[in-house]
């Protein structure tokens, strides 16, 4: 499921990669750097804008499935997977996308279906286990 331009106004409604839960996110551009808002609910995660394009770079480079691996800010993530990825150091902006210090963590489960639905990856699951790679 996935509809919206990522917009404020028209966000994009996507699934989480397990099919679970339904949530919005739209690029925030008003704000420098730009963000992108995840919505569930009433709650927000924010997540530095470039992860999209980022990520995506990081898949093609690793030209293989990529295990998301995601958990919360305060549980270390499984090294070799998305969520640590995205915390690294040696990522493309050296350290975490997530801004909201308490909610940097899940980036696993909001950005990677913005790339599915932008046509340049897909996701798989198997045994309860996702993992993603650029197409």
């Amino acid at each position: 499921m996935s509809s919206g331009t990522g917009t404020p106004d028209d966000p994009w409604i996507l699934a989480t990669p397990s099919g679970g839960t339904t949530y919005r996110l739209w690029r925030d551009d008003a704000v420098d750097p730009p963000l992108l808002v995840a919505q569930v609910d009433r709650l927000q995660r924010t997540y530095l804008a470039s992860a999209i394009d980022d990520l995506h770079a990081y898949l093609v480079e690793r030209a293989d499935w990529v295990p998301l691996g995601a958990c919360d800010e305060q549980r270390p993530p499984v090294e070799g997977t998305v969520e640590a990825w995205s915390r690294s150091a040696s990522n493309r902006v050296g350290g975490w996308y997530g801004q909201q210090v308490g909610m940097r963590g899940r980036f696993a489960v909001y950005v990677p279906p913005v790339l599915v639905h932008q046509g340049r990856a897909e996701i798989a699951i198997e045994n309860r286990r996702s993992r993603i790679r650029a197409v």
